[in-house]
């Protein structure tokens, strides 16, 4: 039997037992929207953990941090340092809000802002925004799947049918049972991402060089530029420190602002499974270590995949793995896309129905379910016909998206912390920090110093939201006192 055909059976084996861990999960959940949305804000550490760790680490680290490891070198480690920066606040943020989830019945981010900052175009906004970003990450799981398997299968699956079957169980658990779902395929795809990067990340430096510390000699000896921080560009020049600093910040102040990752704090069933969350995070972020040392390994490999993003599945295939194996690594490859895929999925119609539409209309729950079902599938039909591109970078798809979800930070922190801000405030800071964002996405070499598109944005957004608020009437006490009390 061919290896591509041994492969598709244990990759399909796979995708039928997340399929089968995603419909039972539903089981556990009522049919509310705070079932849909929160799992009946039912979530213990394990859960929490691996749903946390796995929605963070997609395709975008499992494939992306490898490509920058091979073909930019140190500067991949912008990925390791952001994500324990990133996490940290949340010690502190994650419990308030979900004391205040448990208390005013909010399950989504926007409801949490407007419930400081009453308003319909507020939430209209946040939703719009929240789905503009979500597209081109899902955009990115969805390649990521499609790659892994036509990689693996010696392109008899395409790209463009990869995607299509891997999101298609996707959106049929997500469409089935909700959070809950989202919750414990995560649970499963994160154990199972985590044994397989360890394990190959391990394997191929031992096996092509006789070790890692060998293996980093034989690169230095060879390309040194590859382990200088802060690395290289994607032609191969230095890239600036700039661009470096502001691609960790950026990713820093934007990581647990994703409302993918926000909402969790809603599903916490108490605040000490919170905390414990955050504390042990760092741990599940080792998990990018044997990533790098994947891409690392492929450096001076003989042959190169045709796009840096193909390295571990090239990787995998020249180093005569039996067909088994290779089959069970790539289904850990799109257990790292998959989970956070369905987080992604589920979240993009959970914050378009509920801050968006059923702000302007008064929606029973069963319509608004239905209706966020139906922009599950919307959003998956967008993200699948960009996923096709060929050009497109997994981890610069990421990053592009940064730019406007780090802008959902003052908002939350002026919510939680600042008396004096006012509605006025946060909503002319949001509106100026992503035109401010958008306009030097497009218009890169105007950019000082390199910067990211979203710390400029962020530098225009404070501002904004400090002087229009003290500008503006503060809002009445006694509401202030009932949200922050």
């Amino acid at each position: 039997m061919e290896q591509w055909v041994v492969v598709t059976i244990v990759i399909s084996a796979y995708l039928a037992l997340t399929l089968t861990i995603g419909m039972l999960a539903g089981r556990r959940s009522t049919d509310s929207v705070a079932g849909y949305v929160a799992a009946d804000r039912s979530f213990g550490l394990l859960v929490m953990y691996f749903v946390t760790g796995a929605s963070v680490f997609s395709a975008f680290a499992f494939l992306g941090g490898p490509g920058w490891a091979y073909s930019r070198g140190a500067a991949a480690l912008y990925i390791l340092a952001y994500g324990a920066l990133g996490m940290a606040p949340f010690y502190w943020i994650g419990p308030r809000v979900a004391a205040l989830g448990r208390r005013h019945g909010y399950v989504t981010q926007a409801q949490m802002i407007t419930g400081r900052f009453p308003s319909k175009g507020l939430s209209a906004l946040i939703a719009l925004l929240s789905l503009i970003a979500f597209v081109p990450y899902v955009t990115l799981q969805m390649r990521g799947a499609g790659i892994v398997i036509e990689a693996v299968t010696d392109g008899n699956v395409p790209i463009w049918l990869g995607s299509l079957v891997a999101y298609g169980i996707v959106i049929i658990y997500v469409l089935s049972s909700g959070a809950m779902a989202v919750g414990w395929t995560n649970t499963f795809q994160g154990v199972f991402m985590v044994v397989i990067a360890w394990t190959l990340g391990l394997y191929l430096p031992n096996r092509l060089y006789g070790g890692i510390g060998e293996m980093f000699a034989q690169i230095d000896a060879a390309r040194p530029e590859h382990l200088v921080p802060p690395g290289l560009t994607a032609t191969g020049d230095p890239w600036t420190w700039g661009a470096f600093s502001t691609f960790i910040l950026v990713s820093a102040v934007g990581l647990m602002m994703w409302p993918h990752l926000f909402m969790k704090a809603f599903t916490a069933k108490d605040d000490d499974t919170m905390r414990r969350t955050v504390i042990l995070f760092p741990t599940f972020q080792l998990f990018l270590i044997p990533v790098f040392l994947i891409g690392f390994s492929g450096v001076l490999f003989a042959g190169t995949p045709q796009a840096p993003d193909f390295i571990l599945p090239f990787m995998i295939l020249e180093t005569e793995l039996p067909a088994i194996v290779v089959g069970l690594f790539c289904a850990g490859a799109l257990s790292a896309s998959m989970s956070t895929g369905d987080a992604l999925l589920h979240a993009s119609a959970s914050v378009f129905v509920e801050d968006g539409v059923a702000k302007f209309v008064d929606l029973e729950e069963r319509t608004q379910r239905r209706l966020m079902q139906l922009l599950v599938l919307l959003t998956g039909a967008t993200a699948y016909v960009f996923a096709q591109d060929p050009d497109s970078s997994l981890v610069l798809l990421l990053a592009s998206a940064y730019g406007i979800i780090c802008q959902f930070a003052p908002p939350v922190v002026a919510a939680l912390y600042w008396r004096r801000a006012t509605t006025a405030g946060v909503t002319a800071g949001l509106v100026a920090g992503a035109l401010t964002a958008f306009f030097f996405w497009q218009t890169p070499e105007l950019k000082p110093f390199d910067m990211h598109e979203g710390i400029i944005g962020l530098l225009v957004h404070v501002p904004v939201l400090v002087g229009v608020s003290l500008a503006t009437p503060a809002q009445d006490e006694a509401h202030v006192e009932n949200f922050m009390a």
